[in-house]
């Protein structure tokens, strides 16, 4: 029986730039589905029919006010900013480390100033409303979406293929 893999390290990078030291925290999308219950006559019980994938939304704590993620406020196309998250998932019972990456693209919505006071550290809080999502671990892709292309990649598996091809896109 192993330990588990916890994340010990990570770094955030936005459009390229390193923020290793200005961003204590990363709040990374959820991934949810949009379910509505469902029963018909026959049915003994309730099932919930799938209708595709709720919005996704990542968060970032910064320590600092940082000139180069201010000048991203206002960015006009939807996939216009590129976030990559990259950590070091490690277990206490052995030395291998696996590399967690998550690739995000999409745009600030929101910027929180939070509250200015003396003797406290600096927090600013930035949403990112994201039309892109990878996933890998130890380079293997195991999640990829982009709703807006209905892509929709789950371990090798693109589960919209068919879709695609029924709509003829």
């Amino acid at each position: 029986m192993g330990l588990p893999r916890s994340l010990k390290y990570f770094a955030t990078f936005v459009d390229g730039v390193n923020y290793v030291g200005d961003m204590p925290e990363v709040g990374l999308p959820k991934l949810t589905r949009k379910m509505e219950k469902y029963r018909s006559g026959g049915m003994s019980g309730e099932d919930q029919l799938d209708f595709g994938m709720e919005a996704l939304e990542a968060e970032l704590t910064a320590a600092a006010y940082m000139k180069d993620l201010f000048a991203t406020w206002g960015e006009r196309r939807v996939g216009g900013v590129m976030l990559r998250f990259a950590g070091s998932l490690e277990s206490d019972d052995d030395e291998s480390i696996e590399a967690l990456e998550v690739i995000l693209r999409g745009r600030f919505n929101e910027i929180d100033f939070g509250k200015a006071k003396a003797g406290d550290k600096t927090e600013l809080k930035y949403k990112m409303a994201v039309a892109y999502y990878k996933l890998s671990l130890n380079g293997q892709v195991l999640i990829e979406l982009e709703p807006r292309n209905m892509i929709e990649v789950i371990n090798g598996v693109d589960r919209l293929a068919q879709t695609r091809a029924a709509l003829g896109i």
